[in-house]
């Protein structure tokens, strides 16, 4: 009888286990799920002028952004998927500082958002990139976001090379980046 419990024991712990994983791979699935490369209009086109200020006071003007990536994030505290993305953003970031200059430079578009509370969200969750404020929304309306998290690759030529709705992790930036520089973006 003992010999039948532990069997029994060990067939209900594999079977736990075996759950387990089922629902660990459903979420990363799920995860991964809600990102989708997007179509837009500005596919392979040069990227819109953009010129605003970040949230230290420096100016930021995209077309002086050429010779390198470019990613655009258009980010909002209260934005869960947004929240659940920053970790990404934040190793895709010290990836790309470990470059030393050759890396891909990162922006978080901020619009419709209170920057006591993104500075706050920053401050805590960690982020040391440009915070770009978009307070008339014409950044947003110029890429046509339609909600947030976005996220934009910009060619170090200046075109728009990729866009991506829902949350990214750094391994899709980065290899978006890689394979992209592989094949001239014109």
């Amino acid at each position: 009888m003992s010999e039948r419990r532990w069997t029994v024991g060990r067939v209900a712990a594999v079977g736990a286990i075996a759950v387990a994983m089922f629902f660990v791979a459903l979420l990363v699935v799920a995860f991964n799920k809600n990102v989708s490369t997007t179509d837009s209009p500005l596919m392979m086109r040069p990227a819109p002028n953009v010129s605003s200020t970040t949230y230290d006071g420096e100016t930021f003007d995209l077309s002086r952004r050429r010779g390198s990536w470019v990613v655009l994030n258009f980010f909002n505290s209260t934005c869960v998927p947004c929240k659940r993305e920053h970790p990404e953003l934040v190793k895709f970031h010290e990836t790309q500082l470990a470059l030393e200059g050759t890396g891909a430079e990162l922006y978080t578009i901020v619009n419709d958002d209170d920057e006591e509370a993104v500075r706050a969200f920053f401050d805590d969750q960690g982020g040391g990139w440009p915070i770009v404020r978009d307070d008339d929304a014409s950044i947003s309306v110029d890429f046509g976001v339609a909600k947030v998290p976005e996220t934009w690759l910009i060619s170090p030529t200046g075109v728009v090379a990729q866009r991506f709705t829902g949350p990214v992790t750094a391994e899709l930036l980065g290899e978006a980046i890689a394979s992209m520089s592989a094949e001239p973006v014109r």
